[in-house]
């Protein structure tokens, strides 16, 4: 017999942006993924800085 879904309830939910951006790593000069996940408003910031 299959079972119901039931859906939570949520009163109330943070917006967030996951970030990825490359890195180049300084030993092998290799390019690797950097995630994060955020605030949208930070989102620019972080993609700023190195």
């Amino acid at each position: 017999m299959a079972k119901k879904t039931v859906a939570s309830l949520q009163t109330s939910s943070k917006r967030l942006t996951k970030a990825i951006k490359m890195v180049k790593s300084p030993k092998s000069g290799a390019y690797t993924f950097v995630e994060s996940v955020m605030a949208p408003e930070a989102v620019s910031e972080w993609l700023a800085k190195k």
